[in-house]
């Protein structure tokens, strides 16, 4: 039996807004933080969870190229 994805989230400007703050606060939101950031939001907390590591992997992902960046153009003295 092929295994059913669950159909994509999709999120208001308002809704990144909020959870984009909440990610300036914490990256990795326990639980209970989920379950009010859902509530908040108006989505499961599961779907707060992806949405949290998909925003870590794209946070890593900046921190990766922004250090490249600076290798590639060393300041000069």
């Amino acid at each position: 039996l092929p295994i059913k994805k669950k159909p994509r989230t999709f999120y208001s400007a308002e809704q990144l807004e909020e959870l984009e703050k909440m990610f300036q606060e914490d990256h990795y939101p326990d639980t209970e933080k989920r379950r009010e950031i859902a509530a908040v939001v108006g989505v499961t907390p599961q779907r707060i969870l992806v949405w949290f590591q998909n925003r870590r992997a794209k946070w890593r992902k900046l921190q990766k190229l922004s250090i490249k960046g600076n290798r590639k153009y060393p300041a000069s003295s």
